[in-house]
């Protein structure tokens, strides 16, 4: 391993300096809102939000992916992505009044994909932990990323399966010796991606071609836990199969260290969303949270999919940046000024009136649910000014204030006490600092199509377009 953390030390020495991002406001969504499908439970309906954020230029639309539901996999639940609006104004980039639009429900024909975990383990079939989405330009169509697989799987604009993409060999997480693989859990398994550890970042090239998905940590067969180097794949677009990896140095082994997203600037650079499990979230530990963001570069990494990363051999890794944005240093008043635990989402939104833009970043609050061993399910509320909310929290029978345990048996009506709140966070980034982005471009056969539905967006999502 000296050769290959020789190189890692190198590239984060070569790479830019940091680069000033500004906040500018923030927000608190309600953790018990109901989505759009007709559910009316923590279930079937509440709104899990940001397991990541994508912003769609050329259709001014807003996406918010929620992920397997509550229950960790155990309890049955259509997995769903939110279309939404924003109110973004155009002078300063604030944000205000967020909406949604449409729930879309991930279908592969009649079926739903489901976030159970895969029964039997050693098949994949429905079985779906959505944790990154794009938009690609070239057809409109949705592009997901999952953790059970790791997998990449493609969907039309009504949420119906396309395709699944091919997952690299070395990446299925298996028994190393009998070649069998456990998708759903570790039990077995010495190689491959870690369970609840897969493609947690996805993004796409501004032309459409490539789609990297990257996995949250390092590998069972690469440190594990105690792993600090993990894989970005790239995929074409056209044929779903893998064409590069590359290797990326996190900041840390340990505190649930790992990435959370990946948005891409150009077909080359990209912001990387590093955190561990500290701060405000449902089971976490409160100190100290350390939720950073990067800029990272893939020119001159070298192409690891044959490589061992901890076997020793030599690889150049992707170049690294000092960090950009520190998500800790801006906290809300509704939270006591605390940082929650589990920001995931991160997007480059529209251009603002001075030519900066929109830099959104977004938390996945697990659906304020918690759950024993036994698999009872139990809302969790808290008090954010106390010093340590966790040690004051109340936990409920799901959908009750009342028959709670923790500091009290039921919820008071004073409102001291909510569920966990997603967070949105405004920030604008200036197009210097931006560098050479470029915005995704659709291909000219899908112009006509894209402008009758900009044509069909209802009154709210073009008043949004006229303020951002």
């Amino acid at each position: 391993m000296k050769n290959a953390l020789s190189a890692v030390s190198l590239a984060l020495l070569a790479a830019s300096s940091a680069q000033a991002v500004d906040f500018v406001n923030g927000m608190t969504l309600s953790g018990g809102l109901l989505d759009l499908s007709g559910g009316s439970s923590a279930n079937n309906g509440r709104v899990g939000y940001f397991s990541d954020i994508y912003y769609d230029p050329n259709r001014n639309e807003w996406w918010g992916l929620s992920d397997r539901g509550p229950g960790g996999g155990t309890l049955a639940y259509d997995t769903r992505v939110q279309r939404f609006t924003l109110d973004i104004d155009a002078a300063t980039g604030a944000i205000s009044n967020f909406q949604i639009q449409q729930t879309l429900v991930f279908k592969s024909g009649a079926a739903t994909l489901n976030g159970l975990a895969p029964n039997p383990g050693n098949t994949l079939g429905l079985a779906f932990d959505p944790e990154g989405f794009v938009v690609l330009p070239r057809n409109g169509h949705l592009l997901v990323s999952d953790e059970y697989g790791p997998s990449v799987r493609e969907f039309d604009r009504n949420g119906q399966l396309v395709r699944t993409y091919t997952t690299p060999a070395n990446l299925i997480p298996r028994n190393a010796a009998s070649g069998t693989p456990n998708f759903a859990g570790d039990t077995g398994n010495t190689a491959g991606k870690r369970t609840n550890r897969g493609f947690e970042g996805l993004a796409v090239s501004p032309d459409g071609k490539y789609a990297y998905a990257m996995l949250q940590s390092a590998m069972l067969d690469e440190g594990g836990g105690n792993g600090s180097i993990n894989r970005i794949v790239k995929f074409d677009t056209a044929t779903g199969e893998a064409v590069a990896q590359y290797a990326y140095q996190m900041k840390r082994s340990g505190q649930g260290q790992g990435i959370s997203a990946l948005v891409a600037i150009n077909d080359h650079e990209f912001y990387v969303l590093e955190r561990n499990n500290r701060g405000i979230g449902v089971g976490a530990t409160l100190a100290t949270a350390d939720k950073e963001v990067y800029l990272i570069d893939l020119s001159g990494a070298t192409d690891v999919s044959a490589i061992d990363l901890d076997s020793g051999a030599a690889f150049t890794p992707v170049a690294k940046s000092a960090q950009i944005l520190d998500l800790d240093a801006n906290t809300l008043a509704q939270l006591g000024g605390k940082s929650p635990e589990k920001w995931e989402g991160l997007a480059i939104g529209p251009r603002l009136a001075n030519g900066s833009y929109l830099l959104l970043a977004g938390t996945d609050n697990d659906y304020s649910v918690t759950q024993n061993a036994g698999g009872e399910q139990f809302d969790v509320y808290f008090r954010f000014s106390d010093a340590d909310p966790y040690a004051t929290s109340i936990q409920c029978p799901l959908g009750l204030t009342s028959g709670c345990s923790g500091a009290a048996t039921s919820v008071p009506v004073d409102g001291s006490y909510q569920l966990l709140p997603g967070v949105l966070h405004a920030y604008t980034v200036s197009a210097g600092e931006l560098g050479n982005y470029m915005q995704p471009v659709p291909e000219p056969g899908t112009i006509a199509l894209l402008l009758a539905g900009l044509g069909g967006l209802g009154l709210k999502t073009r008043r949004s377009a006229r303020r951002g």
